[in-house]
């Protein structure tokens, strides 16, 4: 457990002190934020800010993992160095985006065409790899079975499993790169997140199959859940640290290379602790967010209306003129019983199979 411990405080730290100094390279280098014309007037004053801040909290994440393994002298896991992958993957991707905007001077990064052909090659390599590497039991960091609370019904077989990896990672990252409209939200609401699926880590090992004490009782088949937490926790810490520098006024943000990494953080976690349907729960606000944009967009498209003041669904409260930090607080309350009634029914999971 103390690798849990580790990963945290060392994410922490790196994003506490090397953030400004990420700040401070940006601003030289004039990577700043470019600001729609078409947004909340407010946020006008915005533009120039650093971006591309997911910088920090990916390194620091990989940094902090791998120190607490040198640290403690345990080995990575497949399931560990999968999700760090995707995250990793993924922000890279969005940092292509970003880079792009800067030097272009434009709100559009990537083509289309170009962004989804990064994550799809990402998503898939994940897909594909996080259905080998068997361990001595036979089981592999991802399950071609659908998951709740824990994996349920007959395989879907690789293939489909693969298109529901695929849908998954782009859901999430396109949910939290809606969500990363005001300072600090998406943050905030990540770090939530994350400290549920250190809980989930923790709890599966505990009443792990793997476990000679647990096995065949109830249990759970996670084929490395303890070292899942130890990822969490690393990108909590991480999100953490970053989230003080983050927060209204924001001194810098995370971009599309933060916000692509932290969905396919998330993804990747509820994919490798066969919580997959759970994270609808655990992340609500970002599917909430998201689905504000998709009834924006139908009305729109069907009756040439708009349902909203504005989407994402933040912005709608902004103009309806509520301050940006009481949106971000509020907004961290819903995400708050979001991540306590996905934990609680992941608990009821248990006592159910208990």
């Amino acid at each position: 457990m103390n690798q849990i411990l580790f990963a945290g405080v060392i994410g922490l730290v790196l994003t506490l002190v090397g953030t400004p100094l990420l700040i401070k390279f940006l601003a030289r280098k004039g990577y700043g934020q470019f600001i729609r014309d078409d947004g909340p007037r407010g946020h006008a004053g915005k533009k120039g800010t650093p971006t591309m801040g997911g910088i920090a909290f990916i390194l620091a994440t990989l940094i902090a993992y791998a120190l607490t393994k040198v640290i403690t002298s345990h080995e990575p896991t497949f399931s560990g160095l999968l999700v760090l992958f995707l995250t990793a993957g993924m922000g890279l991707v969005g940092f292509l985006d970003d880079y792009i905007k800067i030097v272009k001077q434009r709100s559009l990064g990537l083509r289309a065409k170009a962004k989804m052909a990064g994550q799809l090659i990402v998503g898939i390599a994940f897909a594909v790899l996080a259905l080998q590497f068997a361990d001595t039991r036979g089981q592999t960091p991802a399950s071609t079975k659908l998951s709740f609370t824990q994996d349920f019904g007959w395989s879907v077989g690789p293939v489909i499993f693969v298109v529901w990896a695929l849908f998954m990672i782009l859901a999430m990252s396109n949910g939290v790169n809606l969500t990363d409209g005001l300072d600090g939200l998406a943050t905030g609401a990540s770090v939530m997140v994350f400290g549920a699926y250190v809980f989930i880590g923790t709890w599966q090992h505990g009443q792990s199959c793997g476990n000679p004490l647990t096995a065949g009782a109830a249990c759970y088949e996670v084929r490395d859940p303890l070292d899942l937490a130890v990822v969490a926790s690393a990108l909590m810490g991480s999100c953490f640290g970053f989230l003080w520098w983050n927060t209204s006024p924001a001194k810098i943000f995370m971009g599309d290379t933060g916000s692509l990494a932290l969905g396919g953080a998330l993804a990747g976690l509820a994919i490798c602790s066969r919580t997959e349907m759970l994270l609808a729960l655990l992340g609500g606000l970002f599917v909430l967010i998201t689905m504000s944009v998709v009834i924006q967009v139908g009305s729109f498209r069907l009756t040439g209306k708009r349902v909203f003041r504005m989407a994402p669904l933040q912005h709608h409260f902004e103009l309806k003129g509520w301050s940006e930090v009481l949106v971000v607080v509020r907004f961290w309350i819903i995400q708050g019983l979001c991540v306590a009634v996905g934990l609680g029914i992941f608990y009821a999971g248990w006592l159910a199979i208990k």
